[in-house]
Formats: structure tokens, sequence, C-alpha cells
């Protein structure tokens, strides 16, 4: 629920405040951004002439145009996938250039280095390329993939806030590194056609192209997300120890490796090998990792719907927004709405508003749970700004969107709602006829007030006082609060503790 902020403020001490301390160089956001982009730019500009030696020009550019049609039908799926909380496009282009650059060029040279160092070091280069497709190649692509997953976890940690964000930011690197691979394999198997005389369908292009791009273009993405899932368990269980944490990354970075090679090893299982490891294996765990993403889809969705009405009791919402927007459907109705009547600005701030609302759903969530941080009332503050400043636009599009989509035992088409109805079933009470009846609701508070049981400042203008001011007639002790028990008081403010997961902005 809305909380005060749970640890006692103090007010600063007299006297000029002291200097912060300048960072170092290397500390800078624009250094740090230029290393990045002048990496992956020499990585593309040198895995980009390896490809070329390899196929040719005209092998290059035929690989360029076959590889590249798969890319935005996996992205848009991916993309879709996160539209729930979605982040911003910097991460998704991120993990694509790294995937594409640095991930195919790591795997491009030590594969060739590991297939030369055994075929001379055995003496038989058959076996050398076997062991180098089934156990080298797996290991050092899953790993170099993993790389880039483990770097949106560590330094963009306010994006990365579960199982679905691992999802998206693996399957879109596995995507620009399947990209990469393809240009490489078609463009070789075009040099093969050009040197046989092969054409149409009965050419090695267009066996290529159809098992590697019609047949398995998930195949990749496949084996990287089980890497993405164990990094979003592993955000999720933010109050467990280390080790424990550690662990899950890398039971999902061996299970990659494990299927990613029996994937590369099917070829040598016989003459329908590769039909029967894709039949009775890849299918049907595409299709299971398929369902637990849409599942943890809708739970996301039903985690906004539990956590806004409280919202809605403070005043910071309408009642009918948490139904809006815990429906994907009603908030493209609401964006369609607002685009319509009020132009593309409207349409961009009840995006942005659904996006925070989303936010706040998911911290409040980690507040009840232990797991917000000690700035859960200023995050929590920072989001309820944000609402507010884009409501205008926002509310009568969600109105709208919910007045068309909800069922009628909720909001019956055309007819009003009672204040603190609109709220799925248990929330507030026994059914009734609009709903759950808020039986608890002060209906004839001003706008702003909030129960006494609830301990939650109201917007601005609100009969609670200045805004982030608790009641006076509230006691702390009153309302629970999402974090432990706060330290007791010191000669100073206390320091916050460990910073938990934070909110997309």
């Amino acid at each position: 629920m809305a909380t005060c902020p749970p640890y006692p403020t103090y007010p600063a001490r007299p006297g000029p405040a002291a200097p912060l301390p300048r960072p170092h160089w290397w500390q800078r956001a624009w250094v740090r951004y230029g290393a990045l982009i002048t990496l992956l730019a020499i990585s593309g500009l040198v895995i980009l002439a390896l490809v070329r030696e390899q196929t040719g020009t005209q092998g290059f550019l035929v690989g360029l145009g076959l590889a590249v049609l798969p890319v935005p039908l996996l992205v848009a799926a991916f993309r879709w996938l996160d539209r729930v909380d979605p982040g911003p496009w910097r991460n998704l282009v991120f993990c694509f250039a790294w995937g594409a650059c640095a991930a195919a060029l790591i795997a491009i040279v030590a594969n060739s280095f590991a297939t030369r160092w055994i075929a001379t070091a055995t003496a038989d280069p058959a076996s050398a390329d076997t062991l180098g497709t089934t156990v080298i190649a797996p290991v050092v692509e899953e790993s170099a993939k993993a790389a880039a997953v483990l770097l949106v976890f560590l330094f963009r940690r306010r994006d990365f806030t579960g199982v679905v964000d691992g999802v998206v930011f693996a399957g879109v690197t596995a995507t620009g590194f399947a990209f990469t691979e393809n240009i490489l394999y078609l463009g070789t198997a075009f040099g093969t056609d050009q040197l046989s005389g092969g054409s149409g369908i009965a050419s090695v292009t267009a066996a290529t192209f159809f098992v590697r791009v019609v047949m398995s273009p998930f195949a990749h993405p496949l084996f990287t997300v089980l890497i993405g899932i164990g990094f979003g368990v592993a955000a999720l269980r933010t109050g467990h120890r280390g080790p424990v944490r550690a662990l899950l990354p890398l039971t999902g970075l061996l299970l990659a490796m494990g299927m990613h090679a029996l994937w590369n090893g099917s070829a040598s299982f016989g003459e329908y090998g590769f039909f029967a490891v894709y039949a009775a294996f890849m299918v049907p765990s595409f299709g299971l990792l398929t369902w637990l993403v849409i599942w943890t889809r809708q739970r996301e969705l039903r985690t906004v719907r539990a956590e806004l009405p409280a919202y809605v009791v403070a005043g910071w919402l309408a009642p009918a927004e948490p139904f809006a927007l815990g429906s994907m459907r009603a908030r493209r109705i609401a964006r369609q709405q607002a685009r319509r009547h009020a132009g593309k600005e409207a349409a961009r701030a009840v995006t942005q508003y659904e996006a925070c609302a989303t936010s706040l759903a998911f911290l409040r969530q980690r507040g009840r749970r232990g797991r917000a941080g000690a700035d859960f009332a200023v995050r929590e503050r920072h989001l309820l700004d944000a609402l507010w400043d884009r409501r205008e636009a926002a509310r009568p599009a969600l109105d709208h969107a919910a007045r068309a989509t909800a069922p009628f035992w909720v909001y019956p088409y055309g007819s009003p709602a009672p204040h603190g109805a609109f709220a799925p079933p248990g929330v507030y009470g026994p059914p009734g006829v609009y709903g759950p009846p808020a039986a608890h609701v002060p209906h004839e508070a001003p706008y702003g007030f909030h129960a006494a049981q609830q301990g939650a400042y109201g917007p601005p203008g609100g009969a609670r006082g200045p805004y982030g001011t608790p009641h006076p007639a509230l006691h702390p002790a009153l309302h629970p609060t999402p974090h432990p028990t706060p330290r007791p008081p010191g000669p100073h403010p206390p320091g916050p503790p460990a910073p938990g997961p934070s909110y997309r902005p």
C-alpha cells in the first residue's frame, strides 16, 4: 500500500554544504558510453571484414539480404512480451549490437582457434570439427551472449526487474548473434552454389535458408532465453544471499550450453537425427518456454490490477484505472482514443502514464514483500508525480477504454461506477451490483483523503495537507510499512541500507 516515508527525516545541520567530490574521468557517463560505442563499432567493423573475407562481396550481400528477414519479426515478438512494463529502446539496441558484433566476433575467433588447436594436437581434423561444433561452440557462444545480459543486469538494474526482462534482453542478444551467423552461413552457401552451378530450390543456399531461417529462427533465442530466465529469477530474489542468487544465472547458462550442444550434435545422430531432435525436443521446449513467458506476462497484469486499487482509495487514480491498466487491450484502446481526439502528444502521455502506473504497481508489490529498499517513498513519490502531471490526457482515455472492455458486472457500459467499486473481487469486499463495493472507503471524504489504516499521503490539493506530509492524526503504528522495522534514530540521519530493485522511470 502507499505509505508515508518509513524512516524519519531530519533537518540539515547548519552551515555551508560541503562540495561533492568530482568523479574521476572514467566514472563519467559520456566516457563510459563513448567507450562502449567504440568497442561495439570496432567489433562490428572487424566482424564485417571477417565475414566478407569468407563469403566474398556477392555472398555477403546475398547473406545479408536473407539473414535480415527474420530479425524484425523476432524483435517485435520480444518487444510485445515487454509491453506490460516496457524498458527503454537503448537497452535493446545495446543487446542486439552486442550479439551481432561483440559476441559474434568472440565466437568466430575463439571457435577457429580452438578447432585448429585440437586438429593440430590430435592430427584428426574431422574429429576436431565435430568436437568444436558440439562442445567448443556452445560454451563459447552462450558465454559471449550471456555477457550482454550480465552487463544489463549489473549496470541497468532499474530496467531489469523480473523474468520477462531477462527473456527480452537474452532473446534480442541472441537475435543479433543469429543475424551475423546467418550472414556467414548463407553467404558461404551462395559461394558454394556459384562454384557448383546450383540454383533454385535444389541449391545449397535454398536449403540453408530453409533450415536456419524458416525452420529454426528461434534456435539461438531459445538457448539464450534460459540464461535470461536465470537472471530474471535472480532479480526477483533480492532478499536471498549472494551465492544462492549467483547459482541461478549459472544454472541457466549450463542449460543453454547443453541445449545448444544437443542441437549442434543432432546432425551426427544419423540421417534423420536433425528432424528427430527438432520434433522431439526443440519444438516442445519452444512451446513450453513460450507458455512460461506468456504466463509470466499475464501475472504481471494481475499484479497491476491487484496493487493499484490502494492508490484509488488515496485519490491518486480514478476508479476505472486499475482494470484498464491491467488489460493490454484496454491500454491499446486508450492510446488510440487519445491519438484520435488529442493527437500524438496525448497518446505519448497515455503511454507514459501506463508505464509509470505499472512501475508503481511493481514497486508497491516489492515494498509489501520488504524488497523495495530504503528509498521506497522517494521512488513512489516520483512515480506519483509523473502520473499526476499526465492525468488530464490519460484519465479520459483510460475511462473510455475501461467502459469499452470491462465486464458488465464491474462497469456497465455507459453507466457511472461508484467510487471505489472498480476493483477485482475480494479487494474491497463481496461483489455487488457493479462489482465489489468499497465498504470501508469513506465515499463522502474529499478527494485526496486516505483512510488511517492505509497511511498514504494524498495527491496535491487533497485533505491530507502538504504533499507527502502524513495526516497529524495518523500515528506510524496505525499503518503497516512495506519495510522492515526502522532503525532507531541517532544524532545524525541514519544511512540507508543496501538498495533493492528500483523502478523504471
